[in-house]
C-alpha cells in the first residue's frame, strides 16, 4: 500500500466533499512526505482543510505507535561502543520531533546504559544545559561517563555555533568532576551528527 493509502486509512472518512484518500493527500504534501508526519504538532495537523480533532488524535497515535515499534527495549542493557550504537538507540526514540529536547544517557563503566534523563524541552542553549544542572543528574545516578544528545526539528543535524561552544564547555566541566562526556549527539529524523566521530571532543574507550 502508498504512504498516501495507509494514511488514508489511519484518519478513517473524508469531509466535506473531498475523500480520506484526498485528504490524506494534502495532509503528506503538506507535511513534505510522510516522515514529516513526525515532526508536525496537533495544531499543524489541523491546518489541512478536513482534518478535525480526532483525526489528528489518530495521526499522532499512529505516529507514537510506529515509533514504539522502532525503540523495542533489548533484553540486555544495550552497550555504546561507538557513536552507530548511540545513533541506534537514540534516533527511533527522540530523533524525530516537532521541538528541540536535551538529554543525557548515564553509562557505567563498560558504557552499558544506567539510565537516559531528559533535560529540557525547547529550544537549546546555555541556560537551559548549565554544567552544574547537567551533571548533578550525572553524579546522583552513579554514571561514570554520559552521552549527551538533543534534535533538530528542521531535520539538519550539523551543529551551530552554540551547539559546539556548549559541548565543549560541557566536556570541560565533565573532565574536571570525573564524569567524561563519550559524545554529544545531535539527531534529525534518520541522520545523526556525533561530535566523537567528528574528533570534536575527546575519546573516552
Amino acid at each position: 500500500m502508498s504512504d498516501q493509502e495507509l494514511l488514508a486509512i489511519v484518519l478513517g472518512h473524508g469531509a466535506a466533499k473531498r475523500s480520506a484518500m484526498t485528504l490524506a493527500g494534502a495532509l503528506l504534501a503538506q507535511a513534505s512526505g510522510v516522515h514529516g508526519l513526525t515532526r508536525m504538532t496537533r495544531d499543524e495537523l489541523r491546518q489541512a482543510r478536513g482534518i478535525g480533532d480526532a483525526q489528528a488524535a489518530r495521526v499522532q497515535a499512529a505516529v507514537e505507535l510506529g515509533r514504539r515499534t522502532l525503540a523495542r527495549e533489548p533484553v540486555e542493557r544495550p552497550r555504546f561502543a561507538s557513536p552507530a550504537d548511540s545513533a541506534d538507540y537514540l534516533l527511533p526514540r527522540f530523533g524525530a520531533f516537532p521541538v528541540e529536547r536535551f538529554g543525557l544517557m548515564l553509562l557505567d563503566t563498560k558504557h552499558r546504559l544506567l539510565r537516559t534523563h531528559i533535560h529540557s524541552v525547547g529550544a537549546l542553549d546555555a541556560s537551559m544545559a548549565h554544567p552544574r544542572d547537567i551533571f548533578r543528574v550525572a553524579v546522583g545516578g552513579g554514571a561514570s561517563g554520559v552521552v549527551l544528545f538533543h534534535n533538530h526539528p528542521s531535520g539538519d543535524p550539523e551543529p551551530s555555533k552554540e551547539d559546539i561552544r556548549l559541548t565543549l564547555r560541557l566536556a570541560q566541566a565533565g573532565s574536571v568532576v570525573g564524569v567524561p562526556v563519550v559524545d554529544h549527539m545531535i539527531l534529525a529524523d534518520t541522520r545523526y551528527f556525533s561530535f566523537r566521530a567528528e574528533g570534536l571532543i575527546g575519546r573516552h574507550e
